[in-house]
């Protein structure tokens, strides 16, 4: 436990500072920064060699905290993620108060509720969302597990979690999906 203390803390003072952090997720190893940071975003873009047309995902710790940065929310969201049987990342329309280049170019965000444990202390922690993008240069493999993560990504980050680096369990991204207006849902990935 205290290693897990000692990661969230040095975590938290990689992302009050602009920084960008390796950490484990719900699904694969990410690399993160607060999403209210747009010069932060612009660092992952860099590091993952990726256009910035390209959005990525927002971690947050609580379904209330939807409210936060998305206008439009339908009634029953909470009880929809409850309903999720694996990490589902759900495609809002209306985001708010995030950095302009973690939202698409159609106004929409990617954002997960995360039931892992270090993620949701992370984030409650930072008081800010997470984003989470595979730690991966654009165009490569997603890496099933931390021993998986390029030299580059390692070394282009300021902070790497300790924490589950010896899990070898093969992780897969988030099923990605869309509420439609109708309240059916598109399956994006």
């Amino acid at each position: 436990m205290i290693d897990f203390e000692n990661d969230v803390t040095a975590s938290l003072q990689a992302l009050r500072t602009g920084g960008l952090i390796l950490y484990p997720t719900d699904t694969i190893w990410g690399i993160g920064c607060d999403a209210t940071d747009e010069a932060a975003v612009r660092k992952v873009f860099d590091l993952k060699q990726r256009p910035e047309a390209k959005s990525l995902v927002i971690l947050l710790a609580e379904v209330r905290d939807l409210l936060k940065y998305v206008a439009h929310t339908p009634p029953d969201i909470a009880d929809i993620i409850a309903g999720f049987d694996r990490p589902t990342t759900v495609i809002y329309e209306g985001a708010l108060d995030l950095a302009p280049n973690v939202i698409n170019s159609d106004g929409t965000v990617a954002i997960r509720i995360v039931q892992d444990t270090f993620c949701r202390h992370l984030i409650k922690r930072l008081r800010k969302p997470l984003v989470s993008t595979s730690a991966n240069i654009s165009g490569h493999p997603s890496p099933a597990s931390f021993r998986d993560v390029d030299a580059a990504i390692k070394e282009g980050v300021d902070y790497v979690v300790n924490y589950r680096q010896d899990d070898i369990s093969p992780a897969t991204p988030s099923r990605i999906i869309k509420l439609l207006k109708d309240g059916s849902v598109q399956v994006i990935r």
